[in-house]
């Protein structure tokens, strides 16, 4: 469906700075920060930034034992999380009603599980009695003052409690680890079960009741085993097992999403506040600008270009939105794009960061880390499906605006890329340098170390030239100590949510290891695919259907649509992590090469962002653009297309990720893949050299989708009808309508 010319209402003003912060905080949980005033703010600002200079040295040092490092960070991370998130959003107090209900009791359950299995003493009555009171304190009880401003008295409780149970394995390390490993005393129980209960009740206030229900059920299913139907029932653990396995160790809590956060994620989220407030942001823009301004529909393209610069570094898809969106959608609704369209573009683009190497929002390496696949060769698999995504985009963006008659921007309005480089050269050193160290395999977390070092450093390059008479830089992105300690504090507050996220992750995979929940998925779809297959092949009369081929198709539509409704809500890396662990096991079920079922469910779940009902990326950006939510959402999914084919393309053809690469298959693949994403991105615009009818995108979609396929003649009757269509259109072409 293609858009109509917009002429600017009287409304399309810009937003100011605090719509759009307000705009951050509504639909990005990780943004959602009480405004702390006073001695509370104080406290905060000195926690936050002592936690920034804890990773930074350790980075630049070396990092302490694996338990240490991540008990640390957990310390400072769950004291902080209940000081600086409120414990309301804006919604329903119904829903708030509901989530409590269930949150209570589930804690009241493994409460009174914990005390049955405990010896008896007063010493576990007085605990069971703190723990229901803990409970009540979970409960959605109206306090005073303004509801997200202050901090309540249950705050500091469950902020202390929330250090609390991490500083005890930093205190008790050798007792915990050395001398009663295996037996746990009641007291490593005790606080076991506080770990519980304040990492889903930190998770439910940064990330939402989504992931927390999920940290829920995982520890239900593993209590309730024997009950479970079929092929998802097991023989059940009881609560001390659970606790012991989640809590004591590197399986659960302080397992590898924990361990990603503190060692790898938090540096890049620390330089990217810093690169941002030295100037990096808008040296993206610029040089969008420069790149794809003159172009038919620049403004978009500037769109296009800058988010994806911005979102290589953005460890969030929903800040990456706002950020650039603040200034590229008004520019497109001014150039005549309509406002749905023109935030569908802002979200789209800025998720596509994302998956964009050479660091694609930290995620490149967690995959090192599952994978066990060097850095090099994670970004060079990474490049043609990134690829795909951007041409996709970029295609409909210029065939829009060819359909609308819409030309680039004026010539004031772009930047000399002289004097661009005179006044942000400097921007370039610590990026550059960062990015050749990774390229060098030193570890991510020293790359970041001299990213972060270097980019303080050159901040101060402009207050040097301005002494030196050269009065063209910015003197205003100086990071000063006021305004580095603001961006210690900030690092740290944008990585509270996401570490609280991983903790809760941990979950999830410690009950995976501890149920082989994973591999029941992975024989649940399998089965699924195979019995669908099977169906399909019964009643094709042809004799074309292959099973097999069939039962691969079925299993990733069913994985992909599992990574979606996983991935909803939820940041990148802990949804990655999510999948990789249960989704990724089901594709390698089909012999996927290992690389090539992560890509797979990495790609779907950054989708989830832009996939109604919970796009929320797309809700920020209709924000922005004063759209309609869902008619957003709805056009930033068909803008992802990309996205959404591109890893259907490298499950049937490996090349594209450089695996089991065969020079063939490749080319053939990258060609076809190409003109599948033309012939798609015509038929959804309506639009190549004149007008589409309606039986044109009909035949275009069909003739793309055919592209897709391994066979040599699906491919060829695609080509041939969307070549077929292309060379009428353009014989019988008209001016674009305006």
């Amino acid at each position: 469906m293609s858009e109509t010319k917009h002429t600017a209402a009287p409304d399309d003003r810009e937003l100011t700075a605090d719509e759009i912060e307000a705009l951050v905080r509504e639909y990005d949980s990780e943004s959602n920060f009480r405004d702390l005033k006073g001695l509370v703010a104080r406290l905060v600002t000195i926690a936050c930034v002592a936690l920034s200079i804890f990773h930074v040295y350790t980075a630049g040092f070396g990092l302490l034992n694996e338990v240490t490092h991540r008990t640390i960070h957990l310390t400072f991370v769950m004291g902080l999380v209940f000081l600086v998130f409120p414990r309301r959003r804006a919604s329903p107090t119904r829903r708030l009603w509901i989530d409590s209900a269930i949150f209570g009791t589930f804690y009241l359950y493994i409460i009174y599980d914990l005390v049955m299995a405990l010896p008896p003493s007063a010493l576990t009555y007085i605990f069971a009695a703190v723990m229901v009171l803990l409970t009540v304190l979970t409960l959605p009880i109206k306090g005073r003052g303004v509801p997200g401003s202050k901090v309540a008295l249950r705050d500091w409780v469950f902020a202390i409690l929330g250090a609390g149970f991490s500083l005890y394995l930093v205190l008790f390390f050798r007792d915990v680890f050395i001398t009663n490993v295996g037996s746990p005393r009641p007291q490593e129980y005790m606080m076991g079960l506080i770990a519980i209960i304040m990492t889903l009740e930190a998770t439910r206030r940064t990330m939402g009741p989504t992931l927390a229900f999920i940290g829920v059920f995982c520890v239900a299913y593993a209590m309730l085993g024997p009950y479970m139907p079929g092929i998802m029932g097991h023989r059940g653990y009881n609560i001390l097992r659970i606790i012991n396995h989640l809590y004591v160790g590197t399986e659960g809590i302080y397992g590898v999403a924990v361990g990603v956060v503190a060692t790898y994620v938090f540096h890049f989220v620390l330089f990217g506040i810093l690169a941002q407030m030295s100037g990096l942001g808008q040296l993206f823009i610029d040089l969008a600008t420069i790149v794809a301004g003159r172009a038919s529909g620049g403004s978009a393209k500037v769109s296009v270009v800058s988010s994806g610069f911005f979102g290589m570094i953005s460890g969030s898809p929903i800040a990456n939105t706002v950020t650039t969106g603040a200034f590229t959608i008004p520019l497109m609704k001014k150039s005549g794009f309509t406002p749905r369209f023109a935030g569908a573009i802002e979200a789209s683009a800025s998720c596509g960061g994302q998956v964009t190497p050479p660091i694609m929002g930290a995620s490149a390496f967690v995959m090192t880390e599952m994978l066990g696949v060097p850095y090099n060769e994670i970004i060079l698999i990474a490049i043609i499906p990134a690829a795909f995504h951007y041409l996709a985009i970029m295609l409909m963006v210029h065939l829009e605006a060819k359909r609308l008659g819409l030309s680039g921007l004026s010539a004031d309005k772009i930047p000399q890329f002289k004097a661009v480089l005179s006044k942000s050269w400097h921007l370039f050193v610590p990026l550059g340098v960062m990015v050749a160290l990774l390229l060098m395999q030193y570890t991510p977390f020293l790359a970041a170390f001299w990213g972060i070092i270097l980019t303080i450093v050159f901040s101060y390059v402009p207050l040097l030239m301005r002494g030196l008479g050269n009065t063209s830089m910015d003197t205003g992105t100086v990071l000063t100590p006021p305004r580095l300690v603001r961006g210690f504090e900030d690092g740290a507050k944008f990585a509270l949510a996401i570490g609280a996220a991983c903790a809760c992750v941990g979950f999830l995979l410690g009950i995976t290891t501890l149920t082989g929940l994973g591999f029941k998925f992975s024989a649940a779809v399998v089965e699924l695919a195979y019995d669908l297959a099977g169906f399909m092949t019964a009643i094709d009369f042809t004799g074309l259907l292959n099973e097999k081929s069939m039962a691969l198709f079925f299993g990733l539509v069913f994985v992909a649509i599992a990574c979606i409704i996983m991935g909803a809500g939820i940041p990148t890396t802990p949804t990655y992590i999510i999948l990789a662990s249960i989704a990724a096991p089901a594709l390698m079920k089909f012999d996927i090469p290992l690389i090539a079922t992560h890509f797979f469910v990495f790609y779907f779940g950054v989708l989830a962002d832009v996939t109604p009902p919970v796009a929320l990326a797309a809700y920020a950006a209709a924000g922005l653009a004063r759209s309609d939510p869902m008619q957003t959402g709805m056009t930033a999914f068909r803008l992802s297309m990309g996205k959404a084919l591109v890893p259907f393309m490298f499950i049937y053809a490996p090349s594209l990720l450089f695996v089991d690469f065969s020079m063939v298959e490749f080319v053939a693949a990258l060609i076809s893949g190409i003109v599948c994403i033309v012939a798609l991105s015509a038929a959804y615009i309506g639009y190549f050299k004149a007008p589409l009818h309606t039986l044109d995108k009909v035949a275009l979609t069909i003739g793309g989708l055919l592209l897709i396929s391994t066979s040599w003649l699906a491919m060829a009757i695609g080509g041939a009808l969307v070549l077929a269509i292309f060379l009428r259109n353009a014989r019988s072409a008209t001016p674009a309508v305006s």
